[in-house]
């Protein structure tokens, strides 16, 4: 008796024997399968290799310690803390009124007896360069001991071993021009240091840190940047490594805390107490363990897998199509010796099946070697080491099974199509006749229909956005089954092109089993690519209308707001002036208040001296709906009104207009008549205001009824604040000064006020540099914007520089990308179609030949058939795609409008903030689809193609 699988095992040796006869098309085949086997494979091995495991964690941060101390800054007083160390809270309850502790510990105090313990500082500073002074972070730490083995690996050299050594990460001595052996400054301290090694910090290996021993480094540079007048010096933290026999356990940890010390101890992470044991769950409860997972880009990242396997089962099946034409003498003996459909279909799907089961070994196997190639590069990109090599082999085997999974899909419809050929056809060569399917386009009609409605009002009535993808993905699916009707309606155009197109169009329509799957397959892509486009040009637009410019087209702004970089404002202002074409140079200061190498917002250490200053609005001009009633400050100032009084204040009382669209750091620039030529602001009156000392005021709210300006210099932060959670005014010396108003239309771009140098001299008003604005008589190079970085970077200024160069698209190389991935899968899906035609056609052609057709007839036919179904493919693809771009588009739109309009009703937004975003057609993206792409398609055909075909003997009648 024979057995079931018999059939199978003989269909699969056939297949086997066909797909090695057939290398070229079985090769292409396979690599469509094994793509994504090879992409999915791999980011799976990858992901599972970047996991890390806790013992891995905890080397990174403890080395070969038992635990790492660090100071609460609580000021020593009792807290709690989880087991792992990321939650934590002081022991006493703290009251709405009472202030949270704050302040430093002595963690050394809190060490338990026998433990060993290692400081690790971390601290600052602008290091010397080749190339000029790189801001990086300094480590003093014994690196060389034991206990420090596995948090930072060496990778060249050795770590230091004296005072005047230091050892540096890759990344610092590649950003830095350096190599083992070079010597190295620090910015403020006359000292050398040698770098004698290199290592790399295995989480954070884009760190740029340097090494060296215990007050080596840190201290004295924090003494050389102090005495340079600084505000802030290296800002030095340290932490302790601790070692003890047995391990820091649990009671070793509340030991601690009770002193204001937080720990991270290797055994109570890996073996944590119950949670009746953790004081901190008992005060303030035990967090949930969910896990946050993003449904929605999970569904997308669903969809576009079914969506991409859809593409290579329409890719593909038209392979396995051509491969059983080729063979239906071979199915017809099959058929003719006894053999019945299911035989034929079983052979037909055993080539499914081998190259499926091919592409699974060869995607699995490439995907890991991938990975394995990859892999150092994956870890620079991303900046982290990765663990141990992980793979699972039930979910490689999962992805293997997809592909297998999809040859067998791939090959399903060609099988039944061959199991249907009559058998003496099939002996014979003749092609039979062949009916459309009926059923099929009523039931993609239904499809588009049911997708357009759930994508273009899904979103209005219940706004999730996977609805779109949903319709869009029936709607789009209803077009592939509509395909064959939709080329059927592509033939009545014929009669109108001349012969050898008339041809191709009339081959094409009259087997649309192979035509459809291809024209549905760059339907399919088409239609992906037209829809991003459209979104990404409509929001491009959006983005462009709402695009604020923060200077004149073509301006140069070069400012400096750090600690002590006013000091290099000449050094500045002149580099920029040397490597752009400057015709307008206008040099500002600021107003400086206390020390001026504080910054411009007037942080610094508590003794540094820094202050700041405010520029007044007078209580009048105040906009009532921000205006804070002292009595009741916990009421928002704008409840008070109603949403149309509200309204009303916005549109009408020019108090509660938005201020100045752009932003700059200083209200207050001191400067002279050239920065309104930068401006470009043609004003006289302004001019001569400014040359009789008066201030210029852009923005009226700070003028009072006697046409001055008042500013508040305060010296005291401190009480400053206070005062303002008091809602009093803070204390300082104010200074008033008649100004001169500006029109509203004259746009200083954020700029509220200009002083004359003079004035600000008169008024014993201390100033700093600030910068420069530059006007130039074109946008700079990008050569010379580089030339400019490396001269900046030599000064070591920490500027900030910005050319405005308009509104600036970033979706050139995304479009691009995309009409490149929809005209490879045209061309693709155009030349499987052509190999197919060419095989049904080859005994047409060879009659041609015969009766004396020129012998490019061949070849241009071959290119105009993988035009007309290029062709087909891109209009029916451009026009699919509409539905989800419009679907995205209007759901962008009407969520920005509601969300608007009930800014509207409640009265904060008015007419002038309605939301724009325009439907865009991205007209050279449809160009390239819908003219290159098939020109090019069918170019390429004809050069491929062969002018004359092999002679053959006459088949046997």
């Amino acid at each position: 008796m024979r057995n079931w699988y018999h059939p199978w095992v003989a269909a699969v040796r056939i297949a086997r024997r066909d797909a090695w006869r057939a290398k070229g098309r079985s090769l292409l085949v396979l690599a469509m399968i094994a793509l994504p086997v090879i992409g999915v494979s791999a980011a799976n091995i990858t992901y599972r290799s970047s996991q890390l495991t806790p013992q891995d964690k905890l080397e990174r941060v403890l080395g070969d310690a038992d635990a790492l101390l660090t100071d609460a800054g609580v000021g020593g007083e009792a807290l709690f803390q989880d087991p792992q160390n990321e939650r934590n809270s002081v022991a006493r309850e703290i009251g709405d009124d009472d202030e949270y502790p704050s302040g430093s510990t002595d963690v050394r105090k809190a060490l338990p007896a026998g433990a060993t313990a290692l400081s690790s500082t971390l601290g600052g500073g602008k290091l010397s360069t080749k190339h000029g002074l790189l801001s990086a972070s300094i480590r003093e730490l014994k690196a060389a001991d034991p206990m420090v083995a596995g948090m930072m690996p060496l990778v060249d050299g050795r770590f230091p071993k004296t005072a005047d050594e230091v050892a540096a990460t890759t990344f610092f001595l590649e950003n830095s021009g350096l190599k083992v052996g070079s010597t190295l400054k620090a910015r403020h301290l006359d000292r050398e240091y040698t770098i004698v090694g290199s290592y790399e910090l295995p989480s954070a290996l884009k760190t740029n840190e340097v090494n060296a021993l215990p007050g080596a480094l840190i201290a004295p540079l924090d003494r050389a940047m102090r005495a340079a007048g600084l505000p802030v010096g290296t800002e030095p933290s340290t932490s302790y490594l601790v070692k003890i026999d047995g391990g820091f356990t649990w009671n070793h940890v509340q030991a601690v805390n009770k002193k204001g010390v937080l720990a991270t101890s290797r055994s109570v992470i890996l073996s944590p107490p119950p949670d009746s044991e953790i004081p901190l769950y008992a005060k303030d409860g035990k967090p949930s363990a969910e896990q946050y997972t993003d449904e929605v880009a999970l569904t997308i990242a669903a969809t576009v897998m079914l969506l991409a396997l859809l593409e290579i089962c329409l890719l593909a099946g038209p392979a396995f199509a051509v491969g059983a034409r080729r063979s239906r003498r071979q199915l017809g003996l099959v058929g003719a010796n006894g053999g019945d459909r299911r035989h034929i279909r079983a052979i037909v799907l055993s080539g499914g099946l081998v190259i499926g089961l091919a592409a699974a070994v060869v995607g699995t196997v490439l995907g890991i070697a991938l990975t394995l190639v990859a892999r150092p590069w994956l870890e620079e990109y991303v900046g982290e080491r990765f663990g141990s090599f992980q793979m699972r082999p039930t979910e490689l085997l999962a992805i293997a099974l997809l592909a297998v999974g999809t040859g067998l899909a791939a090959a399903l419809l060609p099988a039944v199509n061959a199991s249907r050929q009559p058998v003496l056809d099939s002996l014979t060569g003749r092609q039979g006749i062949r009916r459309s399917n009926r059923v099929l386009p009523l039931v993609g009609l239904v499809a588009v229909v049911a997708g357009a409605a759930i994508a273009l009002f899904g979103f209005m009535i219940f706004e999730e956005f996977l609805l779109i993808a949903a319709g869009s993905v029936i709607a789009e699916l209803g077009v592939v089954a509509m395909t064959p009707a939709l080329v059927g309606m592509f033939g009545r155009i014929g009669r109108f092109l001349p012969l050898a197109p008339r041809l191709a169009l009339r081959d094409a329509v009259r087997n649309r089993g192979r035509t459809a799957p291809a024209v549905a397959a760059v339907l399919a892509a088409v239609a992906g690519t037209v829809a991003v486009a459209t979104y990404a040009a409509s929001s491009e637009a959006a983005d462009r209308a709402e695009y604020t410019a923060s200077l004149p087209h073509g301006s140069v702004a070069v400012t400096l707001l750090a600690e002590g970089s006013s000091r290099h404002a000449a050094a500045v202002r002149d580099a920029v002036q040397k490597e752009f074409p400057v015709t307008v140079r206008a040099d500002m200061d600021r107003i400086a208040v206390g020390n001026p190498n504080c910054s411009i917002h007037g942080s610094g250490a508590p003794d540094a001296g820094c202050g700041r200053y405010e520029l007044i609005t007078p209580p009048a001009n105040e906009c009532p709906l921000d205006k804070v009633d002292p009595a009741r400050p916990d009421e928002e100032p704008a409840a008070k009104f109603s949403p149309a009084e509200r309204n009303k204040m916005r549109q009408e009382d020019w108090r509660c207009e938005e201020g100045p669209s752009a932003y700059v750091d200083a209200d207050v620039v001191i400067g002279d008549a050239k920065l309104l030529k930068v401006l470009r602001i043609e004003d006289p009156a302004a001019e001569k205001a400014l040359n009789a000392g008066k201030p210029l005021v852009f923005d009226r709210a700070h003028l009072d009824t006697k046409g001055s300006i008042g500013i508040r210099l305060i010296t005291d932060i401190e009480a400053a604040d206070k005062a303002r959670e008091e809602y009093r005014d803070p204390p300082g010396r104010i200074v008033t000064l008649p100004a001169h108003r500006m029109g509203d239309k004259a746009e200083a771009y954020g700029i509220r006020v200009i002083m004359p140098a003079a004035t600000a001299k008169a008024e014993k008003i201390d100033t700093t540099g600030y910068g420069a604005y530059y006007a130039l008589d074109r946008l700079p190079r990008t050569e010379e914007e580089q030339r400019l970085d490396k001269s900046l970077s030599t000064i070591g200024a920490d500027e900030r520089l910005f050319v405005e160069k308009g509104f600036q698209s970033e979706t050139k190389v995304m479009m691009l990308a995309l009409a490149l991935f929809a005209g490879l899968v045209t061309i693709g899906a155009a030349g499987i179609a052509t190999g197919l035609s060419q095989a049904d056609a080859e005994a047409d052609l060879r009659t041609l030949a015969a009766v004396g057709a020129p012998a490019g007839v061949r070849r241009t036919l071959s290119a105009f058939q993988c035009g007309v179904v290029a062709a087909m493919g891109v209009v029916l693809g451009s026009v699919a795609g509409a539905l989800p771009a419009l679907g995205l588009v209007l759901s962008e739109r009407h969520r920005a409008m509601t969300e608007w309009e009930k800014a509207v009703d409640l009265g904060y937004s008015t007419l002038a903030d309605k939301p724009y975003f325009p439907i865009e057609v991205p007209w050279p993206t449809l160009a390239v689809l819908l003219i290159a792409v098939p020109v090019g398609a069918a170019l390429l055909a004809a050069v491929v193609t062969r002018s004359r075909g092999a002679l053959s003997r006459r088949a046997a009648a």
